[in-house]
């Protein structure tokens, strides 16, 4: 697969870990900054076979828009025959997680380490 360069945004950083890229999300993630992850993401969401980790852990504010984002990357991660894994350790939004029914699609996990060990964390179902 070929790596796309890394956005610049304050929102995200980019990096590789153990054969997959790995999206930090960070500060607020509300709308303005969905407008800026979400091109990127959609790119790398759409390559045969993407191995995605989505890492909330510097995240300080989690809106609804910080959610679509999460189902779109994984719906279109799973469609192009990918793995998406989140890690998540903040409270609030892993509480946001749980009430919206996303952390059953998509489990968080405290590290990308912890997330990679279970292959198996995007065949959750509602």
């Amino acid at each position: 697969m070929q790596q796309d360069p890394a956005p610049f945004s304050r929102h995200l950083r980019v990096h590789r870990h153990r054969g997959h890229t790995v999206l930090e999300f960070r500060g607020e993630i509300d709308i303005a900054a969905a407008v800026e992850i979400a091109p990127y993401l959609d790119r790398v969401t759409t390559h045969p076979g993407a191995r995605i980790v989505i890492d909330l852990r510097r995240v300080e504010f989690f809106d609804c828009s910080g959610l679509r984002l999460l189902y779109r990357a994984r719906a279109r991660t799973l469609d192009h025959g990918g793995q998406l894994h989140l890690v998540c350790t903040h409270p609030l939004t892993l509480r946001v997680l749980r009430i919206t029914g996303l952390s059953r699609l998509l489990p968080p996990h405290p590290t990308p380490d912890a997330a990679l060990g279970r292959p198996e964390a995007t065949s959750g179902t509602l």
